[in-house]
């Protein structure tokens, strides 16, 4: 019943309860002002107890149209109340009727329970003096009066201690629900976020492993071309070939990032060779560097996500190579485990120190594969060559992990 001030109630569903109790209080109301009029007590008492219950009418009323001064209209309200309740119950009107009816509005109009059982205390006080006044200390009084006003203040204590337990703790279920809604907001935000940077570190991952190798070779190819066009026209000529392939290759590839940004998702994973996109790879390469490129590739069929990440991993390899281990030898193999899919890449160039190593393309090359659930090995020392290893999980064995 405290729920006036902290209603934890939807706004239209307590709306509809608060205009369902003011019709009742309306009827009750009216119904006291007919038992004023047709009861038969002295005339200036019949017409001091309807001013009182007037100023108490009005007060509720006042009370309903002031919104944004409830809380200093509550008090007044109750106020006026008690000291209606007191002078009706000296004159002997209604009284009882009047604190029964308007009992609940002490725990309505309340701020806080203390304040509510201290206006319902002093209502009951001054019930009890205009009482006693009237009556005297006759056994009237302590017979019936007293004990039946505190009999009836005793279960509209309980019943109001009982309703404020109630609307607190629906109070605090709404406070809780709506701090559980601001969390799902949050972290569906931050979902989102999350989302975003991942798509775009794969975007940037994909445009490093492809087009950006793709424009690197063309450029050491073209300064090549132009270096020997006097000397050796045929290796030109040779070179410049090579250089259209890789750009309609590359233009290739710019089409079907674009593609993929349309149609986000796994898509159909169509299982398919992987030997004859790398070899393809080596065999451009070993053409472009004159670097001598030994191959064991096994025909297996893997699906589309595999190839790809096997791809790009020979692709980041091999222009690693070119770019920094002046090697003249470079070993592929690809093999089917028993639960896995390998491919070991080694070159017998300069090497580096992998613990210092912190380069885009062997995170790229990481990421991807842990993507698949699979793992990446980098072994590596100055002048001993580099050996990358990756391996990635057949189905069987991601559907028992």
């Amino acid at each position: 019943m405290t729920a006036a001030l902290t209603a934890p109630l939807p706004d239209t569903l307590w709306a509809a309860s608060l205009r369902r109790w003011n019709t009742v209080c309306w009827v009750l109301f009216a119904a006291m002002a007919v038992g004023l009029v047709t009861t038969a007590p002295p005339a200036g008492n019949k017409y001091t107890a309807l001013a009182l219950l007037g100023c108490v009418v009005v007060c509720y009323a006042v009370l309903g149209r002031l919104p944004g001064s409830r809380v200093v209209g509550a008090q007044v309200y109750l106020s006026v109340l008690v000291l209606a309740l007191g002078g009706l119950a000296y004159l002997g009107s209604s009284y009882a009727a009047l604190f029964m009816v308007t009992l609940p509005h002490y725990w309505m109009f309340g701020r806080t329970p203390r304040a509510s059982m201290a206006f319902l205390a002093l209502a009951t006080a001054a019930t009890l003096a205009g009482s006693s006044v009237r009556q005297g200390w006759s056994a009237e009084f302590f017979g019936e009066t007293l004990v039946s006003t505190l009999i009836v203040v005793a279960v509209g204590v309980l019943i109001g201690l009982w309703a404020h337990s109630v609307v607190a703790q629906s109070s605090e279920r709404a406070r809780l629900i709506e701090e559980l809604e601001r969390t799902q907001a949050r972290l569906s935000e931050a979902h989102q976020r999350q989302g975003a940077a991942d798509e775009r570190e794969r975007i940037a991952r994909d445009i490093h492993d492809t087009l950006a190798q793709g424009f690197a070779s063309i450029i050491v190819l073209a300064e090549a071309a132009r270096a020997g066009l006097s000397a050796d026209p045929a290796r030109s000529a040779q070179q410049l070939r090579s250089i259209e392939s890789t750009a309609r290759d590359n233009l290739t590839e710019a089409r079907e990032l674009v593609a993929s940004a349309q149609q986000p998702g796994p898509g159909r994973q169509v299982p398919g060779s992987v030997a004859h996109a790398l070899r393809r790879t080596l065999d451009r390469f070993a053409q472009d560097t004159e670097v001598t490129v030994d191959a064991e590739l096994a025909d297996l069929d893997c699906d589309q996500q595999a190839r790809i990440a096997l791809l790009r991993c020979t692709q980041e390899s091999l222009a690693n190579v070119r770019k920094h281990a002046r090697a003249s030898t470079v070993g592929v193999v690809l093999t089917r485990r028993p639960y896995a899919v390998e491919l070991e890449i080694t070159d017998d160039g300069r090497g580096f120190v992998v613990e210092t190593s912190r380069g885009f393309g062997l995170d790229g090359m990481r990421k991807r594969l842990a993507e698949l659930g699979g793992r990446l090995t980098v072994t590596s020392s100055v002048g001993d060559g580099t050996r990358i290893l990756a391996v990635i999980p057949t189905a069987d064995e991601a559907e028992e992990a």
